[in-house]
């Protein structure tokens, strides 16, 4: 009796041991083994849009697929990737776009996009239905982002600009080790333009010390409690962190935006090491 129960002991132990051997190979391999991008950076690669959802009347969020379920898109925090279509005259056009999607979500990547009347690459996106493929390449851009590179991040954006902040943003807090706190100012024409309006606010209130946001509109809608016109050097003061060598803000929007937010920044004591503009 003694020496069957000491045989079950030893081949419990040894059993524990073996699941322990391969609990830690797997654990090694998950780690150190990270699954390859599908981007490539010098050349198109096509993936096929399996799921468009329209958001407002100009603006639509499209799903790819990536070769296999656990595929990961392969793009560092706060990159971008060039997009391939054609144009109303059949002419070809490449445009960066930024998905709001992480490497976290596997087997696909997600576009939102804001179509213009007169936007080349917006006609393509237009007409694009489920079943089609965009051609595209990268990843692309200067941001570099390492953990807890900074105490905090200012962000200034102003319409499809928000697109890389709310990937960054998303990166940041959904990182348990991750430590930087975020101050975005978003600004619109309308209500109706704000985009990832749903998502940002849920940030908002998921993380209420690590993420806080102010909406800017230059038409608000009545009862409006937000900001109001331009982001002016008053609310990049009151909502951004002050200067300090531990701190960046980011800029995004379009071109007039991206320079006058360049001028207060400037203004209010940001150096050009505090400073960068996607």
């Amino acid at each position: 009796m003694d020496f069957l129960q000491s045989h079950r002991a030893e081949m419990l132990s040894m059993g524990m041991a073996l699941v322990a051997i391969v609990g830690s190979t797997a654990y090694y391999f998950y780690v150190t083994k990270k699954p390859k991008g599908s981007l490539d950076p010098d050349n198109f690669k096509e993936f096929k849009l399996v799921k468009r959802t329209q958001l407002s009347h100009n603006v639509a969020k499209f799903r790819f697929d990536l070769p296999t379920s656990t595929s990961v898109l392969g793009l560092p925090i706060g990159q971008h990737m060039s997009c391939r279509g054609k144009d109303n005259l059949g002419e070809e056009v490449i445009k960066p776009y930024t998905p709001t999607t992480l490497d976290s979500d596997v087997g696909y990547f997600e576009l939102v996009i804001k179509m213009y009347p007169q936007g080349r690459m917006s006609h393509h996106f237009r007409e694009m239905r489920e079943g089609d493929h965009l051609a595209v390449k990268g990843p692309k851009g200067r941001f570099k982002y390492q953990l807890n590179q900074v105490r905090a991040f200012g962000m200034l954006a102003g319409g499809t600009g928000i697109t890389p902040m709310f990937q960054v943003t998303r990166a940041i807090v959904e990182n348990p080790s991750d430590k930087t706190n975020i101050h975005l100012i978003y600004a619109n024409v309308t209500y109706e333009d704000i985009l990832l309006k749903e998502e940002l606010d849920a940030l908002a209130i998921n993380f209420p010390s690590r993420f806080r946001i102010y909406y800017v509109l230059n038409q608000p809608p009545g009862g409006w409690e937000g900001g109001v016109g331009f982001v002016t050097k008053e609310m990049i003061q009151t909502h951004c962190p002050a200067p300090a060598p531990d701190i960046q803000v980011l800029r995004c929007g379009p071109p007039p935006m991206n320079k006058a937010m360049a001028v207060h920044l400037d203004d209010l004591g940001y150096s050009r090491q505090m400073q960068f503009q996607f």
